[in-house]
């Protein structure tokens, strides 16, 4: 009998998040390198930090959390590499980036375009709530961004950001990333390499 392949790995993610930052940069090549089907799964922080009484991030509201979280992203980019920036406004909006995201996490070069925004708002201290950026971000990869945010905001797609929010208060999400394998939830980057390894234990 065929072995069966890996159980699918869904990455839920915010692209103001620090961590999601980190965790993005290296996703895809471990679920490639061990055969995981990965999903793309963008969301909004601003609705779950709500629920929890929260109206800003958790890294602003609380100052040695906050300083400890910098200084971390520090070690961690420079241990991996990743160009870092730290943005001059935190957290951003990123409901614009966000939207295209969903519109296009199916796309070949849909995970370009996640890491490209991460590096963009992390990397470069870009906007990544201005809209032309984010067309610009789409335009840099090759692809029409005027008509990417178009499709985006058209009604059949502009609702699958709502939906992925709701989906993931649902799920119990309090923060990102996170990675969900059946009913298997991991929270924070340090446990992608465990959701990777649980996806090829629990298979489809």
């Amino acid at each position: 009998m065929a072995k069966q392949p890996p159980a699918t790995l869904e990455f839920w993610f915010e692209f103001a998040s620090p961590y999601s930052y980190i965790a993005a940069m290296q996703i895809e090549n471990l679920c490639r390198e061990a055969s995981v089907p990965l999903v793309w799964k963008p969301f909004l922080l601003g609705p779950i930090f709500a629920l929890q009484g929260w109206n800003d991030s958790h890294f602003n509201l609380n100052e040695r959390r906050g300083a400890y979280m910098w200084r971390d992203m520090e070690r961690l980019t420079a241990k991996l590499g990743l160009p870092w920036r730290k943005p001059s406004t935190f957290p951003r909006a990123t409901t614009a980036a966000a939207r295209v995201a969903c519109s296009i996490a199916d796309e070949p070069w849909g995970g370009d375009f996640m890491r490209s925004v991460f590096v963009a708002n992390f990397g470069e201290d870009r906007d990544i709530g201005d809209e032309t950026v984010v067309e610009a971000l789409v335009e840099e990869l090759g692809q029409d961004g005027a008509a990417v945010t178009r499709r985006a905001g058209e009604p059949e797609r502009s609702g699958a950001l709502r939906a992925n929010t709701a989906r993931a208060e649902s799920l119990g999400i309090f923060g990102a990333p996170n990675f969900l394998v059946g009913d298997e939830l991991f929270w924070g980057e340090e446990s992608l390499t465990d959701a990777v390894a649980w996806s090829c234990k629990h298979r489809q």
